[in-house]
């Protein structure tokens, strides 16, 4: 963890807003603006960028995984700027936190594997280009996302440490611990070799 040399006061504001960032859930915006349908019952449910792909309009899967990842990279990026980098981490944690327990949807969010990848490219952007390499790597050679996403996560901590960001173990173990929660269905399908392959439709 960085050095903490900001107020609480502050510190608050920040995580507030983070979190008030982190739970837009653009891709039900984005999947109800273009007449998809409701996102939420669609595929696995879930608001994010992979079961966006499933409705097969693969540019509203991109602009939903590129918002879902900027909000957290701008949360960071703005708390990292206006304040400091134990803000900028808190933000992170935030951002995630409203992505996967949004307030506009009866906290029922994301599984936050883009808003998680974007926190780190903000943060020490060697180390979110490390774990984008590992999502990539592994959804091309699995065709499965959420195991893509398992492996982004579990590396990331691995990243960190290979390329000198220590400070960010605590907040990578924490982020890493609450992507591995939100795929307990996957992780199960996974194991019964019923996980679908990316871009089949729901």
């Amino acid at each position: 963890m960085p050095d903490m040399t900001t107020g609480s006061m502050v510190l608050i504001l920040v995580a507030v807003l983070a979190y008030l960032l982190g739970s837009v859930p653009f891709g039900l915006v984005i999947t109800k603006a273009l007449g998809l349908g409701d996102l939420r019952t669609i595929g696995s449910g879930n608001i994010g960028a992979t079961n966006v792909l499933r409705t097969g309009n693969k540019p509203a899967a991109l602009a939903t995984l590129l918002l879902d990842a900027g909000k957290g990279g701008i949360a960071v990026l703005i708390a990292k700027a206006l304040v400091g980098n134990d803000a900028a981490q808190l933000a992170g944690l935030a951002a995630f936190l409203g992505h996967i327990f949004p307030v506009w949807l009866n906290f029922k969010g994301g599984k936050g594997v883009a808003t998680f990848l974007g926190i780190l490219l903000a943060l020490a952007w060697p180390v979110g280009l490390a774990a984008c390499a590992s999502w990539l790597v592994m959804a091309l050679l699995g065709r499965i996302s959420s195991l893509a996403a398992l492996v982004a996560a579990a590396s990331s901590t691995l990243w960190m440490l290979a390329l000198g960001q220590g400070q960010m173990m605590l907040l990578g173990i924490i982020l890493t611990l609450l992507v591995y929660w939100r795929h307990a269905p996957n992780i199960k399908r996974l194991r019964a070799g019923t996980e679908p392959k990316i871009g089949k439709k729901g």
